[in-house]
């Protein structure tokens, strides 16, 4: 018979604080968004262009897309974010949760769009070209 695994008031304790502040940091993300969303929808869209990572015949369309897509994640509940992030979750073992949204909707939903030739690189070479810009605007 297998053993019960109990574990004492202090790991109790522990767990409990690191998953509160791993919520904490990912409401505060998600809410400082909205303070944001015109310059890092820019930064996004011109490091995506400048990598070549995306191929489109409208930059400012392409940012209208990603501004949507930030006003979208400052409005939506948890199970939406979590609905949008599921297919890419375990890219990164510790991701931004505003990079992974992005980086979801441009593989999934910005290569559909009509102003958008071509999607270029692995998830991940998005993933970090994303994250490299939200750093700078989010913490």
């Amino acid at each position: 018979m297998a053993k019960l695994f109990r574990p004492s008031t202090r790991e109790s304790s522990i767990l409990s604080k690191i998953e509160s502040s791993k919520e904490f940091a990912r409401r505060q993300a998600i809410s400082g968004i909205r303070d944001c969303v015109e310059p890092l929808s820019n930064a996004i869209a011109s490091k995506l262009v400048e990598s070549k990572l995306v191929e489109t015949t409208s930059k400012n369309s392409l940012e209208e897309q990603i501004q949507k897509c930030l006003d979208k994640l400052s409005r939506a509940d948890e199970f939406d974010i979590d609905y949008q992030i599921a297919p890419i979750r375990s890219l990164i073992s510790q991701p931004h949760i505003v990079s992974l949204y992005v980086t979801a909707f441009v593989i999934e939903q910005l290569i559909n769009h009509k102003d958008v030739v071509d999607i270029f690189g692995s998830d991940e070479d998005i993933y970090v070209c994303i994250n490299r810009e939200v750093r700078k605007f989010l913490p």
